[in-house]
């Protein structure tokens, strides 16, 4: 093959001279990208879902295969993102499907050196242990003069930006109702 047959190969010499100056067919095929298919070829459903990562809400589309996600795109019907995601929303099918995803609750004792696995169950009370706990050492319920405070300075809470209103709502009342007075957001919007 000489240099000019070469040259002819090249696809934005394809694309100049051909029938597509977009290069959206012809111009773009090779004898590599002619094998090609799209990953959701093979995906037996798809579900609309939210980006998780935001409070924007962004849609995507979850393509489903044996039960198994095989790739997330943005939903192009979203009045939202209209088809678009950032970085997190668009890497967020390795967050579903890394094979060194932690699914389980994980736990190191205090002074302790290594991770143990726990039981929901049993995380979920020694949580409930330690805030009713933590509630009991540190509550005040009137302040040097005896002016009423009903409150604890041990529990605060800082919610991420992936958490909507509605959770933000749920928060708020149940840290008010176990007298923190120390909450916040992080939401970046």
């Amino acid at each position: 093959m000489g240099v000019r047959e070469f040259i002819e190969l090249w696809p934005v010499v394809r694309q100049l001279r051909g029938s597509d100056p977009t290069a959206r067919g012809d111009a773009a095929r090779s004898a590599g990208s002619e094998h090609l298919r799209p990953r959701i070829a093979e995906a037996d459903r798809v579900v609309r879902s939210i980006c998780p990562y935001c409070a924007v809400g962004c849609g995507q589309r979850v393509f489903v295969k044996d039960e198994k996600v095989i790739q997330i795109e943005g939903d192009p019907d979203s009045p939202i993102s209209l088809g678009k995601l950032c970085p997190k929303g668009a890497a967020s099918q390795q967050y579903v499907s890394r094979p060194d995803r932690v699914t389980t609750v994980r736990y190191r004792r205090p002074g302790g050196t290594e991770w143990e696995e726990l039981d929901l169950a049993t995380a979920m009370e020694m949580i409930a242990d330690r805030v009713l706990d933590t509630r009991r050492r540190t509550w005040q319920d009137t302040d040097e003069n005896g002016q009423p405070l009903r409150r604890t300075m041990g529990i605060a809470h800082l919610g991420g930006a992936t958490l909507d209103n509605e959770e933000n709502y749920l928060i708020k009342k149940l840290y008010t109702a176990l007298g923190a007075i120390q909450v916040e957001n992080q939401a970046r919007l």
